[in-house]
């Protein structure tokens, strides 16, 4: 039977994100799931292109250095973690944590869910939503990942495994899973599918509901930020839950750090659509109940879609960046200057040729404080070229304007990138078929 409170700790937000609150949170959380969400469309697709350089990559290059410290943990804490740090390659990223675990001689149940590669599936007929244009107007497409739910994970988490891997599924369906599997809730249960969804939402960020992201000197501060504490879930039956952190980390939990979580990339808050669920916020309640313990109630849920959501990757090119600083007097008269010459000499080969003034409109396209005067300002170009030879001329005429630009100009930089766009489009449930494997570590053979 079903404990009356599941505990579950998200210990990644995003695949940059710090190592040890994840380690702080399977040493002190209490916790029975600790989830790493460390997977995005364009990681995704960045993985993808690492796979088809080579087969055995594609899955998240932190693997090794986060699971590291945190296998020897969850054994003897008997936590069971979730992560989606397979990316492109979960079977590859499976077989890494049984080579881990035989290495630390650690018995190591690992259960694999792939069927979220659905490059196969499309057709060059499928209608990308952003643009309305068909697939095959998009050249050199890699990838094609569509975000599974719960319905692919209850099978592994059935299986009892130490770690689940997988590759693209929803983020809130990461944590969501583990809430349906303990509570045996059925997938047809909107109500609670939507309020589990809630807490899925709010966790899947990690630090973010704990006040990062958040802080706001003077404003909204936030303590301690620099030790900040990743947020655990109290979950009952329900759905309904308590959001806290473990006691003596940083940072804080409170109405108003839930709440923006809440809100945070949700364009309707009344239709939050996932694989699982179309969730509904609107009548969520945020009551305080402690110190950095917050209580969730009232998520609510209508049926699911026929369909899943599929990220597309394709290679857009290539981006060319040039940036040169101006100090002192006069400084943004004379970084305007050098962008009006960057500006008659590429503009016509790159019309989309873009200029920021670092300090002074990079961020919103223009400034809002016309009278002030800045003491340095770095002027940066950017354009997106078919070809890299093409890429390089942005840098190329910026680095010029040493000797060919206004005085002063210094720290001149030039930089060049590959493109991956990002699209997405839908394709019927029926089309994708998931599939988990079971992997596991003897510590006394080197055998599978």
């Amino acid at each position: 039977m079903a404990t009356p409170t599941l505990r579950i700790g998200a210990g990644a937000g995003f695949q940059g994100d710090r190592f040890e609150p994840a380690v702080v949170l399977a040493e002190q959380g209490n916790l029975d799931y600790l989830v790493l969400e460390c997977l995005a469309e364009r990681t995704i697709a960045l993985a993808q292109k690492s796979k088809l350089g080579d087969p055995a990559m594609g899955y998240d290059a932190f693997l090794r250095r986060r699971l590291e410290p945190l296998l020897p943990l969850i054994k003897k804490r008997g936590v069971r973690l979730v992560t989606n740090m397979g990316a492109a390659n979960p079977a590859a990223a499976g077989r890494i944590v049984i080579e881990i675990a035989r290495q630390m001689r650690l018995a190591i149940k690992v259960a694999v869910v792939t069927g979220d590669d659905v490059l196969a599936q499309l057709s060059p007929d499928t209608r990308i939503i952003e643009s309305g244009r068909p697939l095959r107007t998009y050249a050199n497409v890699i990838s094609a990942n569509a975000y599974l739910g719960v319905e692919a994970m209850l099978p592994a988490l059935a299986s009892g495994a130490d770690v689940v891997i997988t590759g693209r599924v929803a983020d809130p369906s990461l944590f969501l899973a583990p809430i349906v599997h303990h509570f045996g809730w059925r997938l047809d249960d909107w109500m609670r599918l939507g309020q589990g969804t809630v807490v899925g939402h709010l966790l899947e960020c990690a630090g973010q509901i704990t006040g990062g992201y958040f802080a706001d000197p003077g404003k909204k501060d936030v303590p301690d930020l620099a030790h900040l504490g990743f947020p655990l879930a109290e979950v009952q039956v329900d759905g309904s839950a308590i959001i806290g952190k473990v006691a003596g980390t940083g940072g804080v939990v409170n109405f108003a750090t839930v709440k923006e979580q809440l809100l945070y990339e949700v364009t309707d808050p009344a239709a939050y659509v996932t694989p699982d669920v179309v969730a509904d916020f609107t009548q969520v309640r945020i009551e305080g109940v402690g110190t950095d313990r917050v209580r969730v109630s009232g998520g609510i849920g209508h049926a699911r879609s026929e369909t899943y959501k599929v990220s597309i990757g394709y290679q857009a090119g290539f981006r060319g960046e040039g940036e040169i600083s101006y100090a002192g007097q006069n400084a943004l008269a004379r970084a305007e200057l050098a962008g009006r010459v960057i500006d008659e000499r590429l503009r016509e080969d790159f019309p989309d040729l873009r200029l920021d003034y670092i300090g002074c409109n990079s961020v919103h396209g223009k400034s809002f404080a016309p009278h002030s005067v800045p003491y340095e300002v770095r002027l940066r170009a950017a354009a997106l070229a078919a070809t890299r030879a093409q890429a390089e001329r942005i840098g190329e005429e910026v680095e010029a304007l040493y000797t060919n630009g206004p005085a002063g100009g210094g720290a001149a930089r030039k930089h060049l990138t590959e493109v991956i766009g990002i699209v997405s489009a839908l394709l019927a449930r029926s089309e994708a078929d998931s599939k988990v494997t079971v992997l596991e570590s003897d510590p006394h053979h080197e055998t599978v």
